[in-house]
């Protein structure tokens, strides 16, 4: 079997002294490539331990983020919030409440936030896409206005879901006095 020349482990490589690996390298560019004595030998793979052992032992340094935190809210807690409506969870990237409309709302555009929406009880007419109409910045990221044309109406009942990507207009346009009770979910973008 004929060995290639210059490839790690062929015959001339170990003929002429040449180190293979990683150690050889290291070895090559502090003291060129010869040969070493075994002394010389035994204290560079002393050295090559203890470098491995420290690596090994100390600690990575680098902060980890925090674990999230999981959220559990009982049934009575939750049957509280629909008497009155209230936040059921809140992460770095999402709210998660239990809210209630008993009048028609303004015209909203979140740009970072996706509405998510379940109907629990009650019904309203809501409105989504098309262009809002008088909008102004109300807080960072945004938007309320007074109507909206050319969006699509939607008659939200009991057991209806409906999701509004950031970005979208939407707007709460008729609700009986009777009220809606949804769960909402606001999933935040970084």
């Amino acid at each position: 079997m004929q060995r290639e020349e210059g490839v790690p482990g062929s015959d001339r490589d170990h003929q002429e002294g040449n180190e293979v690996g990683v150690v050889s390298a290291f070895r090559r560019t502090i003291h060129g490539p010869r040969r070493r004595g075994d002394a010389e030998q035994k204290l560079m793979k002393s050295a090559l331990v203890a470098v491995s052992l420290f690596a090994l032992v100390t600690p990575v340094s680098a902060q980890q983020p925090a674990p999230a935190q999981v959220t559990y809210v009982d049934a009575s807690k939750v049957s509280e919030l629909f008497a009155k409506p209230g936040s059921l969870a809140n992460g770095s990237d999402f709210t998660a409440s239990i809210a209630r409309r008993t009048a028609a709302g303004q015209v909203e555009i979140h740009a970072k936030e996706t509405d998510l929406f379940y109907v629990v009880d009650g019904t309203a007419t809501f409105v989504t896409g098309g262009t809002m109409v008088g909008g102004k910045e109300t807080r960072p990221n945004q938007m309320l206005g007074t109507d909206i044309t050319g969006g699509q109406t939607h008659q939200l009942k009991k057991g209806d879901f409906i999701s509004i990507p950031a970005g979208v207009p939407h707007w709460f346009k008729e609700v009986p006095a009777s009220g809606v009770t949804y769960y909402l979910v606001k999933v935040v973008k970084p």
